[in-house]
């Protein structure tokens, strides 16, 4: 059974930026699409998301200008692992066997086998497809005895002049280069395609101590990815322009933890080392986006900028706000929350010809809806067992949506717990923040709260007045709604699929973040 992307309403719009047709054909040109993923940067840390803001970001602030900047967009998730699963897979990480936490730098790979992601799909579109930057969703390195089924411990136990198996290569990319997890996660080396640049030799510390590589830091790796992606886009600019479009996936490693802005930045935000990262970031998506422009391709490429969760406490919130500056723009909480912090994220969208300049969304977006919308734009359909949770959102781009085609979001915290938004309501399956702010999930401070909390985000976006006492209707509507979601593997239409793993559990007490 196939799921059929569908534009309602748009046919001449969609006629006009040269999409498909309401027939679902294919695009007359396919636009070369280009994803950046930060790391950790909070909603509001990019200045056009918060005027209240003291982070100058000027490069972020005109790509929104040049086009649609959605103020009600979230991460799958509140860390970093599941988010990436989402993205490439448009499923909710929590059906996957990952139901809490991230993985590390040695942990085996994450998207089953047989599943379809979209650099796969794309490929089979004619793309040719890149990723640059942070993987953070698994792959098996060779044991020295060439058993893969040995747990890693310190790192050493892996022969790293032998090929890596399952990384990126095996998801639909092409081409890969970066590092297999966060920052702060050995080892500490770069990869090009399947194998290490070098071999680690010595043990370095970026807050945890592992193998590196003697010439890696960590201090270097935002510069290698930004040069990284523009010079994909070079070397691929003269084939894209002769009709073989690229798809490029760049999750940066920042402003993630260990916070290291170069020389060339530090200082320069007068806020801490955090605001002087996130102004080097900004630099960086500059960098990429210039890319484009020398190479004569902007104007035939979706240009889409967001985050994987929100800001970290590691910026030293206390010391942000001191200064004036809110990471979260007065949202409740932080990465790894199940509250507003934790997963609304920036997100800004350029695509000349076709997004409007200086438009502005207020629509429900989920960073699992990349799948189906690029499914819409290249006016093919999607197999019932994929992308189970995506929704396009080709018709906010367009202008064309009446009403939001995504009517309701599932949220997911570090510790695994729950919430559903629909509308302005937002539901949450635990008494506490689900992750590291306070009430901290098995703390006192969070015995004797209600089990769940009801929040009127139109009214109340701090979280601060539970209704759950006051409207059980809507509570008992929502657990309902998220009950079917759950049991049917989907949350879009289609026919039931299964959630992989351990049995999901809506409601979780006691349970103590990690």
């Amino acid at each position: 059974m196939c799921r059929r992307s569908m534009i309602f309403g748009s046919v001449m719009a969609i006629a006009a930026a040269s999409l498909a047709s309401a027939a679902g054909g294919p695009v007359a040109r396919k636009p070369n699409i280009v994803y950046i993923l930060a790391d950790d940067l909070g909603y509001g840390d990019v200045r056009c998301f918060n005027a209240q803001g003291k982070i100058a970001t000027p490069h972020l602030d005109r790509l929104a200008a040049a086009g649609l900047r959605c103020t009600d967009t979230h991460s799958g998730s509140a860390v970093c692992t599941p988010t990436r699963y989402g993205i490439l897979t448009g499923r909710y990480s929590w059906r996957s066997a990952l139901k809490s936490g991230v993985l590390n730098g040695y942990s085996d790979r994450l998207i089953e086998p047989g599943r379809q992601t979209v650099p796969a799909f794309l490929h089979q579109q004619g793309y040719r497809t890149a990723c640059v930057g942070k993987w953070h969703l698994g792959m098996e390195w060779p044991r020295g005895k060439g058993d893969r089924t040995e747990n890693i411990k310190s790192g050493w136990e892996v022969d790293y002049g032998r090929p890596i198996v399952n990384g990126p290569l095996s998801v639909g990319f092409d081409a890969y280069f970066g590092i297999s997890a966060s920052l702060d996660m050995p080892p500490y080396v770069f990869i090009r395609g399947d194998r290490t640049v070098g071999i680690p030799t010595v043990e370095k510390t970026y807050v945890r101590k592992g193998p590196a590589a003697a010439d890696f830091e960590a201090i270097d790796v935002l510069p290698a990815l930004a040069r990284e992606a523009a010079s994909f886009i070079e070397s691929n600019a003269e084939a894209a322009r002769g009709g073989k479009p690229f798809f490029l996936y760049v999750p940066l490693a920042a402003p993630h933890a260990p916070i290291l802005p170069t020389a060339e930045w530090r200082g320069k935000s007068g806020l801490n080392d955090y605001g002087d990262f996130v102004m080097q970031v900004d630099d960086a998506v500059g960098r990429i986006v210039a890319s484009l422009e020398s190479s004569g391709l902007a104007d035939d490429t979706l240009v889409i900028f967001t985050s994987d969760n929100g800001c970290s406490p590691v910026a030293k919130y206390p010391e942000l706000l001191a200064k004036g500056h809110d990471p979260s723009a007065g949202y409740r909480g932080t990465k790894a929350d199940i509250f507003e912090g934790g997963h609304r994220v920036p997100f800004i969208v350029r695509w000349p010809g076709t997004v409007k300049p200086g438009t502005v969304s207020d629509q429900l977006v989920c960073l699992t809806d990349l799948f189906a919308t690029c499914a819409e734009i290249v006016g093919t359909s999607l197999a019932s067992s994929a992308a189970e949770d995506s929704i396009s959102f080709l018709p906010i781009l367009l202008g064309t949506g009446n009403g939001a085609a995504r009517t309701s979001i599932v949220h997911h915290s570090i510790n695994g717990s729950f919430a559903i938004r629909e509308g302005s309501w937002k539901l949450i399956f635990c008494p506490d923040s689900g992750g590291w702010s306070p009430p901290r999930p098995g703390s006192d401070e969070a015995k004797g709260l209600p089990p769940v909390q009801l929040y009127d985000l139109s009214k109340d976006r701090a979280e601060r007045r539970n209704l759950q006492a006051e409207h059980p209707e809507i509570v008992a509507r929502l657990t309902r709604q998220i009950e079917q979601f759950i049991a049917d593997g989907r949350s879009t239409p289609g026919a039931p699929q299964h959630n992989d793993g351990a049995p999901i559990v809506l409601i979780k007490r006691n349970q103590k973040t990690p």
